[in-house]
């Protein structure tokens, strides 16, 4: 069974099962629709970690070791057969395949995703966690680049303006999963078919990024 535009719509319209299923759907739109890699992914209670280490370092904010990777292009059959091995896990994002992350503070990430759509400026997708980060997605090879971006746009220290990039081999937990027994994870602005396959290009919103982060730490 594939996953298409018209399966979207009818989810949406409110024929969506809940549970297990109403997960599965949300991920394969991330893998079918989007072409985002998914791990399914710890969650914990009371400060347990499902991954079941007792000394984890991240409880509840990791893939699990042991569980495959969804690919992009993995269909609700694909999803619904793997997801079904790990009832209830967190659903996670891999970056650095189809998009790097800007994260940033959410208060400083609110005010310059307001900004950045005043000005008409391209924005991707955007979420929030409930740690008060801010996770811009970007395109591919942002993080890598940012210190030297920042550099040419008069920053010198990244780390001052509490911003960072995350690239390959870093996790963001998706919407509406749970993040470190927290809360849920939130869309401030949701995918769209053409800013989550071609996100933008880090440097049209680093300077806008930078510079709230600045006037929120000042």
């Amino acid at each position: 069974m594939g996953f298409t535009i018209a399966g979207i719509r009818e989810i949406r319209s409110g024929t969506r099962r809940r549970g297990r299923a109403s997960e599965c759907t949300s991920v394969a739109e991330f893998t079918g629709l989007w072409g985002w890699d998914v791990v399914p992914g710890a969650r914990a209670s009371a400060g347990a970690c499902s991954c079941g280490r007792a000394d984890c370092p991240e409880p509840g904010a990791h893939p699990l070791h042991f569980a495959p990777l969804v690919p992009a292009g993995a269909t609700l059959d694909d999803v619904s057969r793997i997801w079904a091995e790990y009832p209830g896990a967190a659903v996670m994002l891999a970056v650095g395949r189809a998009f790097d992350v800007i994260e940033v503070a959410e208060p400083a990430g609110r005010r310059a995703l307001a900004r950045l759509e005043r000005m008409g400026l391209p924005v991707g997708p955007v979420c929030a966690t409930p740690d008060g980060r801010a996770h811009f997605f970007v395109a591919p090879g942002a993080a890598a680049d940012l210190s030297e971006l920042l550099y040419r746009m008069g920053w010198d220290d990244p780390a001052s303006l509490d911003l960072r990039g995350l690239g390959p081999g870093t996790h963001i937990t998706a919407p509406p999963s749970d993040r470190g027994g927290l809360g849920p994870v939130r869309w401030l602005r949701s995918p769209a078919l053409d800013s989550a396959t071609e996100p933008p290009a880090a440097r049209l919103l680093l300077g806008t990024l930078a510079y709230v982060a600045h006037r929120s730490r000042a």
